[in-house]
């Protein structure tokens, strides 16, 4: 568990870190649609920042649930704002990984689903 809220402290600070790189030095740099782009992978990662957090802290869920759910998460935030962030900065790269972005948002759906279950199955033990 400490493992993975190092790990989601990172991402949150790398968040910021980016979000105000994105903000300050990229305006004049990027088209306003590019921006935008940036822009949504930053706040997909904030969001799953916090969604580690809770994740991570919460005692409802074995260690096995908890590692799967952050590791889908992990990934997810790797695959599609670190996707996005490469393609806004590097747009040569477009062409070849366009499609690791809709990979990273099948994790993250799937990390959702597998938390979604997780407490499906505590209410019904619990109403058992």
């Amino acid at each position: 568990m400490h493992k993975n809220l190092t790990i989601t402290s990172v991402l949150g600070a790398l968040t910021i870190i980016l979000g105000a790189f994105g903000a300050h030095a990229l305006k004049e740099t990027l088209t306003i649609d590019q921006l935008n782009s940036f822009e949504t992978a930053v706040r997909y990662q904030m969001y799953h920042v916090i969604a580690l957090l809770f994740v991570n802290t919460y005692t409802g869920f074995s260690e096995s649930k908890r590692k799967q759910i952050s590791w889908l998460f992990f990934i997810g935030v790797l695959l599609f704002s670190g996707s996005i962030y490469v393609i806004q900065l590097t747009p040569v790269a477009a062409k070849s990984i366009w499609f690791v972005t809709p990979l990273g948002g099948l994790l993250f759906v799937l990390g959702w689903i597998l938390m979604g279950l997780s407490f499906l199955k505590k209410k019904s033990i619990i109403n058992s």
